[in-house]
């Protein structure tokens, strides 16, 4: 991966001058170039190529410049050693991220009316996109359900174009929306709705996004959306992950569907 980073930055005629950032398992990492940002990842040699109108690329190309995101410069994609590796050159966001070590809110960032405003005309303005990719199909939501959340799944499932990752260490103040790898159609409502599932732990965050969101939360398909966002939640926590978060997110399933759900729920978890 180092050696892959320092071609990519060769190959787009930058220094880079920042510490190296891993991401998640080793699978990407990213360094400052000045005013830039190199982000470099790998996959194995025998995954596709990066479907054409998704991800970071299709994002450049799809969703409104009005959109606070960074823009991106230039993108390369090669095959070495049996791996298959992409990179791409990016604004460097100065602004710092709201939650930069987990993407749950663990304090109140104090944000402004005016990161409000500017959050909810952004995915007013995504939603206007085309999206080509379907995140979170419609065969996941009718096994993750009965199996996450103990009731069928819906039999209609309302889609618009969102980020598909909103959470609090995919946002900065002043705004600025990072990660745009799993962006596309999603279920109405998802995207706020994952955004107050990772509030819970912070209760005058979450009442904030049910203010500024009830438009989309308080209808029967934002409803729908909140609760793929839960199962999402509430598979991770099947998998080790939020056991903070974890009795807060059984007791917000609770309280929308009557059911307990079906999954382990307290710190008898495993990391």
């Amino acid at each position: 991966m180092e050696s892959a980073h320092q071609d990519a930055a060769r190959r787009f005629a930058v220094t880079c001058d920042g510490s190296p950032v891993w991401g998640d398992r080793g699978l990407t990492l990213s360094r400052r170039a000045g005013d830039k940002w190199v982000r470099v990842f790998s996959t194995k040699r025998t995954d596709l190529a990066r479907p054409q109108g998704e991800g970071i690329i299709g994002a450049a190309g799809l969703i409104p410049n009005d959109v606070p995101r960074p823009r991106l410069y230039g993108s390369l994609d090669w095959v070495t050693d049996g791996y298959r590796y992409g990179a791409d050159l990016l604004d460097y966001v100065p602004h710092p991220v709201i939650s930069p070590h987990r993407p749950d809110l663990d304090h109140n960032p104090g944000l402004s009316d005016e990161w409000w405003s500017t959050l909810r005309r952004a995915l007013t303005r995504l939603g206007q996109a085309h999206g080509v990719r379907t995140t979170l199909r419609d065969s996941w939501i009718e096994a993750a359900f009965p199996q996450f959340l103990g009731i069928p799944a819906p039999k209609k499932v309302q889609r618009v174009t969102g980020h598909g990752d909103l959470h609090w260490g995919n946002l900065t103040a002043p705004l600025a929306i990072l990660d745009w790898e799993r962006w596309g159609l999603l279920p109405y409502g998802y995207d706020p709705g994952l955004m107050h599932v990772n509030s819970l732990l912070i209760p005058d965050v979450a009442e904030r996004i049910r203010t500024e969101f009830g438009h989309v939360l308080d209808t029967p398909a934002g409803r729908i959306g909140e609760l793929v966002a839960l199962a999402e939640m509430l598979q991770a926590v099947q998998r080790g992950y939020y056991p903070e978060l974890a009795p807060l997110l059984a007791a917000r399933a609770t309280k929308l569907t009557g059911v307990r759900p079906p999954v382990p729920i307290s710190s008898e978890i495993p990391a």
